[in-house]
């Protein structure tokens, strides 16, 4: 029997569309996951089946009653993380405790205690969520749903800010916590592995809003997700799903059409590079931390974050961070952008120190950071009208729509961000780096809140443009094989308080890579086999090493 149903959905904004004529029954007890691109109405699905937003046409039900309102009855994890700034990790827990269980103080207080420990946050219980880096936030915000002991829980990409351990952990966890109960379950992600891991179903979102086919998932339980790696049957199942997705995904895309002006940013200059120029020592030592430290005032004293990180990059050279939540990654990656104040040592680039934000530094955040009310266009106008000196508006505006049609964005450059799905504003945020024409990308995770396809593609623009211009790159990340994909090194950071560079792994694969070719190659396994026994190692909070 049907728990949930829609039917004949349709819901947009505005003038324009988003879900047109749904119809999806989600059965007493299933697990249902659904897939979709960017952009395709996933979270607005997701909205409508919580009671956050009415359907312009057709009916949500319940056990047979209209959805007029959230309610608590369906429990929902946020994509973004939605605590209250003011409460700790455990006041936030609480919070979901309190409103559905009635027992002792005591009792309540250890059923915080349970589900802290279920997310690995134990250390963490009296931080606020300022004090927590994205992926921490995510799984209070799954520990406070699963508090709530809901009928029927609701997952908007709950998973997609946490490292590649700590998700497979998590998922593991919901997975058990489902089997137990067989609660009602609804998944909105952008992994297939994901879907394939944890749901009965899936269903996939089309890019025009409707619903496309929906796979029966017919894996024996419970899933162990090294042994599906050699189920035949989880093979077939990858392949058509991913297959799909591939194919509707072309079948909306606008082709390319746009090319790039011949304008210099004023970064590049004649006089600004003379230096450069003239001393290969500077371009051995183009990028350069010593002794780095983060130290923040606490309450309780002064925290360090990250200690003693030492790196030099030669110009041209990408390098991936990776390491567990709450290790530093960002962070780093703020004090390089000029962003976030150094606390102790220094960061050269191009023999200069490192000292406020500047365009030569260009950022793509691990949220997209747009003006909601500017337009796409105007979002990424705005960096190029500053870094362009010499170039017409016309050769401007050039660059500006060239890199957001790179980006998948062709037919939405007029549409403001605020009227965008959150990967629809990453990939503005891309574009707005790429158009800079930086001496130095800074990417902080900057695929992690897109869908499996549009993140491989994305990859692909980014290495397509790193190998035109070869700027010098440094990217966080959470996943293993993004790191190796992009990067000439992998820098392996141990867990916080105190983190710093724990392995780095030099990955010696020819370029230009694809994904496919980088899956065929011989040594692909054994790079990726370091990174995950490094991150396995730390993954219970072994303390730092020595960097190799």
């Amino acid at each position: 029997m049907a728990i949930l149903e829609l039917r004949n959905v349709s819901k947009g904004y505005g003038e324009t569309p988003v879900l047109r004529g749904m119809d999806l029954a989600v059965e007493e007890g299933e697990f249902l996951a659904i897939l979709g691109f960017s952009g395709s109405g996933k979270t607005t699905l997701m909205k409508l089946m919580a009671g956050l937003e009415l359907p312009d046409r057709g009916e949500v039900l319940f056990r047979g009653q209209p959805v007029t309102g959230p309610g608590p009855e369906r429990g929902l994890v946020f994509q973004s993380y939605a605590l209250m700034p003011w409460l700790t990790v455990a006041g936030n827990i609480a919070l979901a405790v309190e409103a559905v269980h009635k027992g002792s103080k005591a009792e309540r207080d250890a059923l915080v205690a349970k589900y802290i420990g279920l997310v690995g946050l134990g250390h963490a219980a009296d931080r606020r969520p300022s004090e927590l880096s994205g992926g921490m936030r995510q799984r209070v915000a799954v520990a406070r749903a699963l508090a709530l002991a809901p009928d029927m829980l609701l997952m908007d990409e709950p998973l997609s800010a946490l490292d590649a351990l700590t998700r497979a952990n998590v998922a593991a966890e919901i997975e058990a916590i489902w089997e137990a109960d067989r609660r009602t379950a609804v998944l909105i992600t952008n992994d297939v592995d994901e879907a394939l891991l944890l749901a009965d179903r899936i269903a996939c979102l089309n890019p025009d809003g409707t619903l496309g086919e929906v796979f029966t998932v017919d894996l024996p339980r419970p899933r162990d997700r090294h042994a599906m790696n050699d189920s035949p049957r989880f093979k077939a199942l990858r392949a058509a799903v991913t297959a799909y997705l591939m194919d509707v995904g072309m079948a909306a895309k606008v082709a390319d059409s746009r090319r790039l002006p011949d304008v210099t940013p004023r970064h590049a200059l004649p006089g600004a590079y003379a230096k450069a120029a003239a001393g290969s020592q500077i371009d051995d030592r183009y990028l350069h931390y010593s002794q780095l430290h983060k130290i923040y005032a606490t309450p309780k004293g002064p925290l360090t974050v990250v200690e003693d990180f030492n790196l030099t990059l030669k110009k041209g050279e990408f390098v991936s961070l990776i390491g567990h939540s709450g290790c530093g990654k960002s962070t780093v990656l703020t004090m390089t952008a000029g962003l976030n104040a150094i606390s102790k040592g220094a960061i050269k680039l191009d023999g200069y120190h490192v000292e406020g934000a500047d365009p030569e530094r260009a950022v793509v955040f691990q949220s997209p950071n747009l003006f909601p009310w500017l337009t796409a266009k105007e979002n990424v106008a705005i960096g190029v009208d500053k870094v362009y000196p010499r170039a017409s508006q016309a050769e401007k505006q050039e660059v500006v729509e060239y890199y957001l049609e790179r980006v998948g964005l062709a037919d939405a450059m007029d549409r403001p961000a605020s009227d965008m799905s959150n990967g629809m504003r990453q990939r503005v945020g891309i574009a707005r780096a790429f158009a800079l024409s930086p001496k130095l990308l800074l990417l902080d995770e900057p695929f992690g809140m897109l869908d499996s396809l549009t993140r491989w593609e994305l990859q692909e623009v980014l290495m397509e443009v790193w190998s035109r211009t070869q700027v010098t790159a440094v990217c966080v990340t959470h996943d293993v094989d993004e790191a190796i994909l992009l990067a000439d090194r992998v820098v392996m950071m141990t867990n916080g308080p105190r983190a710093t560079i724990g392995r780095i792994c030099e990955v010696n694969l020819p370029r230009p890579r694809s994904r496919k070719a980088l899956l065929d190659h011989p040594d692909y396994y054994h790079y990726r086999q370091q990174v995950l026994d490094f991150l396995e190692e730390y993954e219970h909070g072994a303390q730092k090493k020595d960097a190799a």
